[in-house]
């Protein structure tokens, strides 16, 4: 449902249900709300709510730090960290804790969830002005069938690049349009 009004532009309603859900709804675990902070924080993001993204965001920092240091190991963690940090413009530690998610688990060793490391480093290089490795994990994660972070359970198809306005700021860029024009296999 998510993923629907999202592509639909409907950031609205996507936060709304949200919001709605974590009034109403009792997690399971300390990750899961998180998860569901960063995900209220990107809705918030691009609905053109940076500082209720930050805000958002910054509720579950201190809990994804906590994992982070308790179990260091745990790829997941460091992605959803990086994901908390680039919602809070922090460049340098957003993109380190990408980067350490898929030191911790890459493609090689895990394909279907390898790669899904790659594409929040994707989308957080992106966030920070870099296409151009922004674009060169898309081209890659085009080619590869995985478990989507941001499509669960799809992996990012050129239809997905044209459709989701997470990826607008690259929109512009011809190599980046040329990604949006492949035809799937």
């Amino acid at each position: 449902k998510m993923t629907q009004l999202r592509l639909e532009r409907n950031h609205g309603d996507a936060i709304r249900l949200l919001q709605t859900r974590q009034s109403q709804f009792q997690f399971a675990s300390q990750i899961d709300k998180a998860t569901d902070d960063v995900i209220l924080a990107f809705a918030q993001r691009l609905a053109g709510d940076p500082a209720g993204a930050k805000a958002t965001a910054e509720q579950p920092r201190t809990t994804l730090k906590t994992l982070c240091a308790d179990q260091p190991d745990i790829s997941f963690f460091a992605q959803q960290l990086a994901l908390v940090n680039a919602a809070l413009g922090e460049k340098n530690a957003a993109i380190s804790e990408a980067e350490r998610a898929t030191t911790l688990l890459p493609s090689s060793k895990d394909p279907l969830s390898g790669p899904t490391r790659e594409e929040v480093l994707a989308l957080i290089q992106m966030m920070f002005g870099d296409s151009t490795h922004s674009i060169s994990i898309l081209s890659r994660l085009l080619q590869t069938p995985y478990i989507s972070w941001l499509y669960d359970p799809m992996p990012v198809t050129p239809a997905l690049l044209r459709l989701d306005p997470i990826w607008d700021p690259l929109r512009t860029d011809p190599a980046f349009q040329k990604l949006c024009e492949k035809k799937q296999y």
